[in-house]
């Protein structure tokens, strides 16, 4: 399964925030068995996010979209994803009572009690979804995620995205296996036993520097056997060490 992480925001690419989304996503798909194939960080611009959107979706199994979701004058994702596939933005009733409960609560008031016009909030704006998509509700926070298609739509808030990942968490799943060792040796050392394993095995193996004098090495495959065997016949060659 391969998949893109689209991260949205005029925050990240000014280096406001860093953008630990994107670096836990990976590391879930990845431990999923998943491939990400890309990942790739646009401002709050509509017209980008959407057509980026309609490029990715053909060619790859899914796309994560984090980002940009609610509904102040910049959160643009849900009209992006909307322009995307040509959907109009409604709102879902489940949807429009989690987020009145949720303010309601946030003001201290019976949600029961008090009607979306006593808020003074715009209920709707942050409810909105594209149309004939799946709303996830937001356990953690205000704004709902949802599923379009092969897309999935997610809060840039990270406790709120992780959340929301642990409810479609399931349907990410793939082939890959990889395994990461470790070689006090200088990365130049290694770099002819590394091609030549790439030749016998069918396998990807990445070399990565490090600044402790380990280096790391990750060999990935699609079958764990093969991986394994891939390894063992690097420690033939190569000063390996595991993790500590």
């Amino acid at each position: 399964m391969e998949v893109a992480i689209l991260t949205v925001g005029d925050e990240v690419l000014a280096g406001d925030i860093a953008n630990t989304n994107a670096k836990w996503l990976a590391s879930r798909l990845t431990d999923s068995g998943a491939t990400v194939d890309r990942i790739l960080t646009l401002p709050d611009d509509r017209d980008r996010i959407a057509a980026t959107i309609r490029e990715w979706t053909d060619p790859l199994d899914a796309v994560i979209v984090t980002g940009g979701l609610g509904g102040t004058h910049d959160d643009v994702t849900a009209d992006s994803l909307a322009d995307a596939f040509d959907r109009e933005l409604v709102v879902d009733e489940s949807v429009r009572r989690d987020v009145h409960e949720t303010v309601a609560e946030y003001r201290d008031l019976d949600p029961e009690s008090v009607a979306p016009e006593e808020l003074d909030f715009d209920v709707d704006a942050w409810a909105a979804l594209p149309a004939g998509s799946r709303p996830l509700l937001n356990p953690e926070g205000l704004c709902p995620g949802c599923v379009l298609e092969n897309v999935y739509a997610f809060p840039g808030v990270p406790a709120e995205l992780k959340a929301l990942f642990e409810r479609v968490g399931r349907e990410f799943s793939g082939d890959a296996v990889s395994r990461t060792v470790y070689t006090p040796q200088p990365e130049a050392s290694v770099v002819d036993a590394i091609a030549d394993a790439r030749e016998r095995f069918d396998v990807t193996i990445g070399s990565y520097p490090d600044t402790e004098r380990r280096n790391r090495l990750k060999v990935t495959g699609t079958d764990s056997e093969t991986v394994d065997r891939a390894l063992e016949w690097l420690a033939d060659r190569v000063d390996l060490v595991p993790e500590a």
